[in-house]
């Protein structure tokens, strides 16, 4: 390599690189999906240069002081395999030096690099994908109702105890962005399950899916599909039961590739994985 990479601070300047990068790896983001990293982390995004051209990125976003997440991990191809993907998260691993936890979302080719670097094994994940949306119809009328901004701080104290820690902003922030993927489902005062979505480049994410129950959960997939659209959906899907990867496939979903969660130092706030039937996504967690 004729000149050193070096390392600064993400800024809004820095997005339509970022953006072109997400593009040559066939990523989802949107302009507005930076613009939250920056906002959640402003001093937490960094950029690796080469002769004056961006060539990586990294994001790192803290929920309270319970774990750190790590993500948008991407290197130019015409500079790969020069080191700098490990350069970005041990840059990443210097911000985060006093989290007690941190934590991420690693596809198979990134898996090994975060095992170098001491990251273990949490749980597995399946991002599954509806090419075709089709009608979906439920046996009876859904039970989900569209969720409002005063049902948000009951949401935000069940998803905190589900998730591990608070990310009331991000929640706030996909209830505006995309209200028609954002259902609720309560009895006698009680949120048994909810949902939100976003839009992005390639397809319609939908995440995260909480629920008491399966039912709850195919519940909010069903209301979410049943909005009118003609693109292709994704769920990073937790494997919580076979029954659930089942469902999804019996409506048209079908693996597109395998993610694993993983965590470094420890996970002393561990959330409910059980009740996450999918996650907001590997860049949020």
């Amino acid at each position: 390599m004729s000149q050193s990479i070096i390392f600064r601070t993400m800024t809004d300047a820095d997005i339509p690189r970022g953006l072109e990068l997400c593009r040559i790896a066939r990523w989802n983001q949107l302009a507005r999906d930076w613009k939250l990293f920056l906002e959640l982390s402003p001093q937490g995004c960094r950029v690796a240069m080469l002769e004056n051209q961006i060539v990586g990125t990294v994001t790192t976003v803290r929920y309270e002081n319970r774990f750190a997440w790590i993500g948008m991990v991407l290197v130019d191809p015409i500079v790969r395999g020069q080191g700098i993907g490990m350069q970005l998260l041990q840059q990443a691993l210097v911000l985060l030096s006093d989290m007690p936890s941190i934590r991420l979302d690693a596809t198979p080719a990134g898996h090994p690099l975060y095992c170098r670097l001491g990251f273990q094994d949490e749980y597995k994940l399946s991002r599954m994908e509806l090419a075709v949306p089709a009608s979906i119809t439920s046996p009876t009328s859904s039970v989900a109702r569209p969720m409002q901004s005063k049902d948000l701080p009951a949401v935000a104290a069940m998803d905190r105890e589900v998730f591990g820690a608070d990310r009331r902003l991000t929640l706030e922030w996909m209830l505006a962005g995309a209200p028609e993927y954002a259902w609720l489902i309560t009895r006698q005062n009680e949120i048994l399950g909810y949902s939100f979505g976003r839009h992005g480049y390639n397809f319609e994410h939908l995440g995260p899916i909480v629920a008491r129950d399966q039912p709850s959960a195919q519940q909010l997939v069903t209301a979410c599909l049943q909005q009118p659209s003609n693109r292709p959906f994704v769920i990073d899907a937790s494997h919580r039961t076979l029954e659930w990867i089942d469902w999804l496939e019996s409506i048209g979903f079908r693996g597109q590739r395998p993610l694993l969660r993983m965590f470094y130092r420890g996970i002393p706030f561990p959330g409910q994985p059980q009740n996450q039937f999918g996650i907001l996504g590997p860049e949020f967690g």
